[in-house]
């Protein structure tokens, strides 16, 4: 099952994906949805109308996520591109919920970085109150998985040490373009990074060095995971800082990120002009 987050006139709806259709679930977010114990049953009912939806009414799927925790070096591709050692435990760090759009919405790229790189990500949704999870419980835990791009200012993000100044920019994080329930996505899907159509990352998730249920389970160790919450994977080799010489997200592109069976985020580029002082 597949299921959207809507934006209309009236507000926020939830719908359910079928066969290119959108299946008015009510008012409201996906996220919201999640907070019943039901939710699968709610997500399922049928004789809902259907929703006009153009690609930029889709909002980001769980907009108000509580905590996005997000995996740094944790596809073997990118930890040797990046010249690292495999680690031994997952890397964290943290965005905010002002870092969202939508899967087809603008990303801006800000004045104060000319360095703004590509991650194509595979985010984990979870479904339940989960605390101290063994691998098992982790599992059941999860709702599902959408796909995010964790756009990075590279030149803010190494001026320390620690990541998070270059990680959560205001609107730089497209997500979406829906949850797809957990029993439906294949261990090896597919995950790719497109702009203007040149390929520039292209693997499998089966490259994680620590998978969804890993993560659910280390990450719950240390702090209550909630419906609604995100955890975005890592993501593949092939990342634009890396590259000999590097390359960085430029004006007038579209940038493209698709998990196989979930769906593709499609985000023209835009450069913010010049910020002036009076």
């Amino acid at each position: 099952m597949k299921l959207a987050t809507v934006r209309t006139a009236d507000g926020l709806r939830t719908a359910r994906v079928e066969d290119g259709q959108y299946v008015d679930l009510g008012p409201g977010d996906v996220g919201s949805l999640l907070a019943h114990d039901d939710w699968r049953t709610r997500a399922a009912a049928t004789g809902g109308a259907t929703l006009a939806v153009e690609p930029t009414d889709l909002a980001p799927v769980i907009p108000h996520p509580g905590k996005i925790v997000c995996v740094g070096l944790n596809y073997r591709t990118h930890i040797t591109e990046m010249g690292r050692d495999l680690p031994e435990h997952p890397t964290l760090f943290a965005k905010f919920t002002e870092t969202l759009i939508g899967p087809y919405d603008t990303l801006t790229l800000p004045p104060e970085s000319p360095t703004v790189d590509w991650e194509a990500e595979l985010v984990v949704v979870v479904g339940k109150r989960v605390r101290r999870a063994d691998r098992a419980t982790a599992e059941a835990a999860i709702a599902g998985y959408t796909v995010m791009n964790d756009v990075s200012m590279r030149d803010w993000q190494f001026r320390t040490k620690e990541w998070l100044q270059g990680k959560t920019w205001e609107a730089s994080t497209p997500l979406g373009p829906c949850l797809l329930t957990a029993d439906e996505l294949a261990h090896d899907a597919a995950i790719s990074c497109e702009i203007d159509g040149e390929s520039l990352q292209k693997s499998t998730i089966a490259d994680l060095l620590f998978d969804a249920a890993d993560l659910v389970s280390y990450i719950s160790t240390m702090i209550t995971l909630n419906p609604g919450d995100l955890i975005a994977t890592g993501t593949t080799g092939g990342v634009g800082h890396a590259r000999k010489p590097p390359r960085y997200l430029q004006d007038g592109q579209t940038l493209v990120t698709t998990v196989e069976g979930i769906g593709t985020l499609s985000n023209p580029v835009r450069r913010a002009p010049e910020s002036t002082s009076a």
